[in-house]
């Protein structure tokens, strides 16, 4: 058995201590481990702390709180992925995944937050956690509807939906109207990048090969470093040490926000079910147990409840980071461990934060597009495990169209009602997830050989009705 190839159970079953970077029990040498954590780190870093800026923009936040939101979230992401990777009781998802303040709720607390505040988006999301802690009490009843065939087209189109995010990051930024966006001195930097993740990827051997997109990053950030890309202001700025308080703003409960996080928190448990069904056939080669899909999604509606007294906004999976462990394989949990142990690290102290934040957005684009296509074939590789049959084609066809479609035209559903905009508006996700879902319900289950069934009695019958019009026609025409 080869070592990539080795049962992600072996440390476990077998009682020794493993340093198999393919092994999840396993504890590798910290300097081999090192390099691969860090760009679990560096890959979801931007992710973490883009949701809180956003946030504090929309609420009008002083700069204080704008860092403490910073500040919590990076916190928070640390925690909750060391939480889920070692599991208390029945909460945590025990599998090599990454969780923290993700994208997938911006546009919902981009609606709350303009017109509740900070205070409502927290109160919203107290709501919005322990109803995902109900959906994964009762996922193990309602799993079965949950099939590759929704879970894959929900990992593809989060997949597709990441392509905009990489390709504005290497044309300069995440906003196309900030200055030098679509500069040719970005792209050169971000295709430098990408260029040496593909060189790493093919042609480098052992660690480099697996740690290819750190690799990619240190040589796209030096080269950033001597074209003058790269702005330490923010290190300056930052204190050595912050310790949380709870409760730093207060709660409201408003019916119109509650709703709203409600929706985008089950939808995020769909997202969870992929994130979770995608690391486990790309990175360990096997099905999500049931098990594991309960802890995560208990696991991440207690993290996203907590999170809320605090101050970090909700959590959920990072498929950035699930695109990474289907890449390279490396499922060690000790790795992810280090991820986490950093990212609490500047939660702690902001300067520590500060340094991650000075990659230039070239350098982060050109090293996650690699990632992105993964998190697509991975969506894939779930969708193909269910029988291409034309139920489930048109599942996938009509999840596809209407998401990206609603996407890339939002101006289409201006006329609907306000709650509708604020739940399905800019995440491509959410419909995705409803249409997948609903239709998967909805439409007679149908297999390959019932439709094939179906062509035969439909080309039997049409073959007797000729029998029988030709033996009308020669009745008729013997009569005359």
């Amino acid at each position: 058995m080869s070592e990539a190839n080795a049962s992600p159970e072996l440390g476990k079953q077998a009682g020794t201590k493993s340093t198999s970077l393919f092994d999840f029990y396993s504890q590798p040498k910290f300097l081999k481990a090192l390099p691969l954590s860090l760009q679990h780190l560096l890959a979801m870093i931007a992710g973490v702390i883009t949701p809180p800026i956003i946030v504090a923009g929309v609420v009008g936040a002083s700069p204080a709180d704008k860092l403490l939101l910073i500040q919590m979230a990076v916190l928070a992401s640390g925690i909750c992925t060391i939480f889920h990777l070692y599991g208390v009781w029945k909460f945590g998802a025990r599998l090599p995944a990454i969780f923290g303040v993700g994208f997938a709720y911006v546009p919902t607390l981009i609606a709350v937050g303009g017109q509740y505040g900070i205070e409502g988006i927290l109160g919203a999301q107290l709501i919005g956690g322990i109803t995902m802690m109900v959906v994964g009490y009762f996922i193990q009843y309602i799993r079965h509807l949950f099939p590759p065939v929704v879970a894959g087209t929900v990992v593809l189109v989060i997949g597709l939906s990441l392509y905009d995010v990489a390709i504005k990051y290497m044309a300069g930024s995440g906003n196309p109207t900030a200055d030098g966006f679509g500069d040719l001195m970005n792209w050169a930097v971000g295709g430098i990048t990408l260029l040496t993740v593909l060189i790493a990827a093919q042609f480098g051997k052992g660690v480099i090969k697996l740690s290819a997109i750190i690799v990619g990053i240190v040589v796209g950030y030096v080269i950033a470093l001597a074209l003058g890309m790269v702005n330490f202001d923010s290190i300056g700025e930052a204190a050595w040490f912050a310790a949380p308080k709870a409760m730093p703003f207060q709660m409201e409960f408003h019916a119109a926000a509650i709703a709203s996080m409600v929706v985008i928190c089950v939808i995020n448990s769909v997202q969870t079910i992929g994130d979770l069904s995608a690391t486990c056939v790309g990175g360990m080669n096997r099905e999500l147990k049931t098990k594991e899909l309960t802890g995560g999604l208990l696991g991440n509606g207690l993290t996203t409840t907590l999170s809320s007294f605090f101050g970090a906004l909700p959590t959920s999976t990072f498929s950035q980071n699930v695109g990474i462990v289907a890449l390279t394989k490396v499922i060690s949990r000790f790795v992810l461990v280090i991820a986490g142990a950093f990212m609490i690290l500047a939660g702690l102290s902001p300067k520590f934060g500060a340094v991650m934040t000075t990659i230039p957005f070239p350098v982060l684009g050109g090293a996650t597009i690699t990632v992105f296509g993964m998190i697509t074939m991975t969506g894939i590789q779930l969708l193909v495990k269910d029988e291409m049959s034309a139920r489930n084609m048109t599942i996938v066809g009509l999840a596809l169209a209407l998401s990206l479609g609603i996407a890339a035209v939002p101006e289409a559903i201006a006329q609907f009602p306000e709650v509708v905009r604020n739940i399905i508006g800019g995440a491509p996700i959410v419909i995705a997830a409803i249409v997948a879902f609903v239709l998967n319900i909805a439409l007679p289950n149908k297999s390959l050989s019932d439709e094939a069934k179906e062509r035969e009695a439909i080309a039997k019958a049409d073959e007797e009705a000729n029998k029988a019009a030709a033996a009308q026609n020669k009745q008729t025409n013997g009569a005359s």
